[in-house]
């Protein structure tokens, strides 16, 4: 029995938008392989969706890179994110030499996982019969995983895009197997949710990154020091306080004093709890941002 090699890895490919419950039979897979051949299991995915640069439309996504990055490591163990520009070259590779040259040759892959779906190279030509044919001809294994569903519905990034647009988190979640993560830089708000309500966060999104639609949401925040609050958290415009234009994604942090300005927190969304409405006072939105606050408590002691 020859002995492993760390250098070698299993590589899963696909873009891995949410990292949903399908790509988690990939990376399940990916991280089982890397096991018994004693390498490091590998993702290769691109910085940004090869069809917004072919097509030149943007596509918004569940996930900034950073956070597909975070996804793959922290809930299925993938020690190596590998996150090629998709630029001309990428895009002009044929799919022969994107095998060959790049995931053996490059990335010393010895075993490769891919979705029943998945295609690659110029123009897409490669499929995933071409992808099993070649990799028996290299001597690389090869795992080509069945769609997954959910109550007879395909688990797809596209559907649970359409859900967190819709603002059905606690739906998108049944199908991403984690809750729906978004981490962003906290900026200076208007000051008035420290001084005269409750101690808030306001989130700046990366940009090309969904965020789920207008109205107040159960969620968590993680510090960097992987701690974690329940938070009552508002997406939307704030008519109350403000002109009723910028879009905002501002947590109310339960239980928590400190200064959070310029640190990088993640917000996990677990349920809508109602639609952004305007109030007459500051001290009517004061109450009601206190009843949503024992609501996301008792959410979170069920």
């Amino acid at each position: 029995m020859s002995k492993p090699n760390p250098t070698e890895r299993v590589i899963a490919l696909g873009f891995f938008d949410g990292v949903h419950l399908g790509h988690a039979a990939l990376l399940k897979r990916t991280v089982e392989a890397a096991k018994q051949r004693g390498c490091v299991p590998a993702v290769f995915t691109f910085d940004r969706p090869p069809k917004e640069v072919v097509t030149g439309i943007p596509c918004p996504l569940i996930n900034s890179p950073e956070d597909r990055k975070e996804l793959v490591r922290r809930l299925y163990g993938i020690k190596d994110v590998i996150m090629a520009p998709f630029d001309h070259e990428m895009m002009t590779t044929s799919w022969e030499d994107f095998v060959t040259e790049l995931l053996v040759g490059r990335w010393n892959a010895v075993h490769l996982v891919a979705g029943h779906d998945h295609h690659f190279g110029h123009k897409n030509q490669g499929s995933p019969e071409l992808l099993q044919q070649k990799c028996a001809e290299l001597g690389v294994g090869c795992d080509i995983i069945p769609k997954v569903e959910i109550a007879g519905v395909t688990v797809s990034s596209t559907y649970i895009r359409r859900l967190v647009e819709m603002g059905q988190v606690s739906r998108a979640n049944r199908f991403l197997g984690h809750p729906h993560t978004l981490t962003g830089t906290v900026r200076h708000g208007r000051g008035l949710g420290t001084s005269r309500l409750f101690p808030t966060a306001n989130l700046i999104i990366p940009p090309h990154v969904l965020i789920p639609s207008h109205g107040v949401y159960v969620t968590k925040v993680w510090f960097p020091d992987g701690q974690s609050k329940p938070a009552v958290t508002n997406v939307g415009t704030r008519p109350t306080v403000n002109n009723g234009t910028d879009v905002t994604v501002e947590a109310c942090i339960l239980d928590f004093q400190g200064d959070l300005y310029g640190q990088t927190l993640r917000l996990e969304f677990y349920e809508h709890l109602r639609d952004e409405i305007r109030f007459d006072s500051l001290d009517a939105l004061r109450a009601r941002i206190a009843a949503d606050a024992e609501t996301t408590r008792q959410y979170f002691l069920k």
